[in-house]
């Protein structure tokens, strides 16, 4: 399935149905009083959240929406039927935001949470509404009131507790399969995570769960490579994960290219608490990898070193996802 997590749309409540122009038609009564009813209700366009949901991609396809409009009143005082209520499903972790001024209308972040997008029209007054002492025969009616209509910006922020972050190739995917079985892809070339990927963790009955995004590049918060259009899925998390292949000819320029992104992204992403993971310690002697390690708790990181392609030191990297949790 194609992962979308941005998506524009149109939406408009139903109009109120006109009111009825009608009078009693009763035996021995060729033209009684005004009985005509008021219209319904138009119906509103509701935006819910469905945890089933992974991605914007029904967005892609349909992006105007508009609810049932209400129906006319009727004779013997009968007020229209209401319009249908228009449901559109979302997935939980989405911003519902105004389509021209950005500002943030709802963040639905449950399963069933609802947001009233556009409320539909009121119906129109009947005749009856309209007689009086002095107006018996009231011809008058309302046509319905229009529903709002509004353009809409959904954005997707994935609800993962952990965000697994690192440059290119750096062994994210490879890593998050490790600790979670899930199986993204996974290969020897640079982007080879197009879009985010999820696994769940479970440690004593708790789940915890993790999002790989894609690797993030000098300049990525000038918008180069793919990882600046994923940050967003990483903004909910309690925890981030940094992975740094420990083979690489530079660690530490490494390690400083993804601090300095993520603060030009958003500082607290910087600051966020974080585990450094020294990736592929299968490639690198046992005294390469003591000065790297040594390097990185000199800064006062947490550092632990693994292969992720081996399943070497991943326990130990969950004993320490647990005690930071």
């Amino acid at each position: 399935m194609k992962f979308i997590d941005e998506a524009s749309l149109y939406v408009k409540a139903g109009d109120g149905g006109r009111g009825c122009v009608s009078f009693r038609r009763e035996k021995y009564i060729p033209k009684g009083g005004p009985d005509g009813g008021d219209g319904g209700k138009g119906g509103d366009v509701v935006i819910v959240g469905r945890k089933s949901l992974i991605s914007l991609l029904d967005f892609k396809y349909k992006r105007n929406y508009q609810a049932e409009n209400g129906k006319i009143g009727g004779g013997k005082n009968k007020t229209g039927r209401n319009g249908m209520d228009l449901y559109i499903y979302v997935p939980v972790g989405t911003e519902v935001r105004d389509g021209e001024t950005n500002v943030l209308l709802a963040d639905i972040v449950q399963d069933n949470q609802t947001y009233v997008a556009a409320r539909g029209g009121r119906g129109g007054r009947g005749n009856a509404r309209f007689v009086s002492s002095v107006h018996r025969v009231p011809t008058e009616y309302d046509e319905g009131e229009k529903g709002e209509e509004r353009s809409l910006k959904l954005e997707l922020k994935l609800l993962a507790t952990i965000g697994i972050i690192g440059l290119p190739n750096a062994g994210k995917s490879t890593l998050l399969s490790r600790l979670t079985g899930a199986t993204p892809e996974v290969g020897d070339y640079p982007f080879t995570t197009l879009t985010p990927s999820l696994g769940v963790l479970m440690e004593d009955e708790q789940s915890l769960v993790l999002a790989d995004i894609p690797g993030i590049i000098k300049g990525a918060s000038d918008g180069k490579g793919l990882g600046l259009k994923f940050l967003r899925h990483i903004e909910r998390t309690a925890m981030l994960i940094w992975v740094i292949d420990v083979s690489s000819p530079d660690v530490l320029q490494d390690y400083l290219t993804l601090q300095n992104e993520l603060f030009l992204y958003k500082k607290e992403l910087a600051d966020r608490q974080r585990i450094i993971v020294l990736n592929k310690i299968d490639l690198l002697g046992r005294e390469g990898l003591a000065e790297r390690e040594a390097n990185f708790r000199e800064r006062g990181e947490k550092v632990v070193s693994v292969s992720a392609a081996e399943g070497w030191g991943i326990d130990r990297l969950k004993e320490m996802i647990k005690e930071k949790g």
